[in-house]
């Protein structure tokens, strides 16, 4: 017995001079290869050093003896976390210790070293660093090394909305260098209590690829941005002949101008407010426009008729001169009716309630101008004015008043007191309702090129909500708003790493997808239980190698093996698509400093 027992505990001794060490690998081999193939750590590298080392005073590159992190690795490390996952500069060291920290091209004591105050002495860095020049030098990489086509370009704006007064990003300037305005604005958010920046992207038509960038200030409108981003644009690509594509805010007298003068292309939507757009309203109501037929889509629901989009030229140029083109989707036909529909409904039923409120005891309306403005209101609220008015009854009642003090008595006077109540009554009006109606669906395109065929200009611009998925991209999964971050250099430094890891994920989806094409495969088995997808996107790519981990054993300190991660299938596919061997994974990691 006494034997047995001193050879558990010999046993015990034995096991637990044995360790388990795990890295989580994750989707890093993947941005890696994206990154490798930019030659982002390099370009950061140049970039940072040089600015590292003006700002020390010292030689190109030289990195200064207490500093522990170099600032290219950090900015490496945050754009690393934005593509997979968002996390705060406080929980950055805490996120990095999770992973393999050669995939990081980290050491094993720079782990040590990740903190908030380095990462965003890093971003001061990457602030007084020359970024035209290093975000030029990435997208000529990337438009080379991935084949981005950039004939066609899509730009839109957005609102970034954030908590809180920011005092100091009042635009002063640092080193020379503008800061953005922290400040109130229109908010697209709709969120109007909250100060803003504006985020105004451009992206290619060629798998939304991001192309350039500008962080204005929150008060900033879309009309003045257009003319300096094609400028920007032409700057970098070395030409003008591409298709600038954007929303009403570029159907501008001088905007269009400005790019037409020089040579430039654009599309873009009429707004109702030109008197072109009112001239055809006005005409369709007494003509048939030829509408022919420009493209097709199923329905978004099985048994659903097609989605039909119809083309038709303009009676007539626009007041500068270029080309109107009309389109007509049956969908849109439908959402224009319905709403219409809906409004009405909902002004009628805001004017039965007032009404019921005019003829309660606590009335608050005792002019025919109060009952007027109150119904005005109600319909505004209800987005109703246009096709719904209303009349106002008026009803006098007579009673009598004691004239005097007392008990009534067969001696008492009474006056007479007349008391005016008021009614209303909804009114549809049925010829603006018909005017509306027959050109419901329609809505005008205007460009200066007049080569393109309609289905071209009509295809270009229904391009136009992929950059949409952009700036769903940046505002949600990298969660764009820079809550804990107060300098207004290190939140445009941030921006400059939002755009870096929009890229990246965008390059990551479209080589998947350009993997698919290649391949001819219509869908691939990436949802969970192995349903089919048709359009991967890079949250779901990089989320089916979360949990993918490497683990090392080791006995008495010393490295006894390491267990590769198995891939499944699925992931095997996704590797294939993008050109990655699975040795990535299978394989030690190499140090990529």
């Amino acid at each position: 017995m006494d034997e047995g027992n001193d050879r558990t505990a010999q046993d015990l001794d034995d096991v637990a001079e044995y360790g388990l060490t795990s890295r989580t690998l994750g989707g890093l081999p993947i941005v890696n290869h994206v990154l490798d193939r930019l030659g982002l750590p390099a370009l950061l590298g140049q970039a940072l050093g040089q600015a590292l080392g003006q700002a020390l005073g010292q030689a190109l590159g030289e990195v200064d003896a207490r500093t522990k992190l170099a600032p290219a690795t950090a900015i490496r490390l945050v754009i690393s976390n934005l593509v997979l996952g968002r996390e705060p500069l406080y929980a950055l060291g805490e996120w990095a210790a999770r992973y393999d920290p050669a995939l990081l091209g980290l050491s094993d004591g720079e782990v040590a070293a990740v903190n908030d105050d380095r990462v965003g002495r890093a971003l001061d860095a990457l602030f007084d660093a020359d970024r035209a020049s290093l975000l030029t030098s990435v997208m000529l990489r990337a438009i080379k090394e991935f084949s981005v086509d950039t004939a066609q370009l899509h730009n839109d704006s957005t609102s970034i909305s954030v908590h809180g007064a920011y005092h100091d990003a009042d635009g002063t300037a640092r080193a020379g260098k503008a800061t953005p305005v922290i400040t109130h604005g229109h908010s697209k958010d709709h969120r109007p209590d909250l100060k803003q920046l504006v985020w105004i992207l451009t992206v290619s038509a060629d798998g939304a690829v991001p192309i350039a960038y500008r962080l204005a200030d929150g008060n900033t409108v879309d009309d003045p941005t257009h003319i300096p981003t094609w400028d920007h644009l032409v700057a970098l690509l070395g030409r003008v002949d591409f298709l600038y594509v954007a929303d009403s805010k570029l159907c501008s007298r001088q905007a269009m101008g400005h790019i037409a003068g020089r040579g430039g292309r654009f599309v873009t939507v009429m707004p109702r407010s030109r008197k072109e757009d009112k001239a055809f309203r006005d005409w369709i109501q007494t003509h048939t426009p030829v509408w022919t037929e420009a493209a097709r889509r199923p329905g978004p629901r099985r048994g659903e008729p097609d989605e039909v989009y119809a083309t038709t030229p303009a009676l007539a140029p626009s007041a500068e001169g270029y080309r109107i083109l009309w389109v007509h989707s049956s969908a849109k036909a439908g959402r224009d009716a319905a709403s219409r529909m809906a409004r009405t409904e909902a002004g009628i039923a805001a004017i039965d309630a007032l009404d019921a409120k005019l003829a309660g005891p606590r009335n608050r309306h005792k002019t025919r101008a109060a009952v007027a403005q109150a119904a005005t209101a109600a319909l505004a609220q209800a987005r109703a004015d246009r096709w719904v008015t209303f009349t106002i009854g008026e009803a006098t009642t007579k009673t009598y008043k004691q004239a005097g003090p007392g008990r009534p008595s067969t001696a008492t006077n009474y006056r007479e007191v007349l008391t005016t109540c008021y009614t209303l009554t909804a009114d549809i009006d049925l010829e603006r309702i018909a005017y509306d109606a027959a050109s419901d669906g329609a809505f005008p395109l205007i460009t200066c090129d007049r080569d393109l065929t309609d289905a071209a200009v009509l295809a270009a611009y229904r391009y136009q909500p992929n950059l949409e998925r952009r700036h769903h991209l940046l505002k949600s999964v990298q969660d764009a708003a820079p809550v804990l971050l107060h300098s207004p250099a290190r939140i445009e430094a941030l921006f400059c790493c939002q755009f870096l890891a929009l890229l990246v994920a965008a390059l990551i989806e479209r080589e998947v997808r350009t993997g698919m094409t290649r391949a001819a495969l219509n869908t691939i088995e990436l949802y969970p239980e192995l349903r089919n997808c048709k359009a991967p996107s890079t949250e779901r790519i990089l989320e089916i190698f979360a949990t993918t981990t490497r683990h090392h054993l080791h006995h008495d300190g010393a490295l006894v093996k390491t267990f590769q991660p198995e891939l499944t299938a699925q992931q095997q596919q996704v590797l294939d698509l993008l050109g990655l061997p699975a040795t990535a994974y299978t394989q030690p990691s190499k140090s990529r400093r």
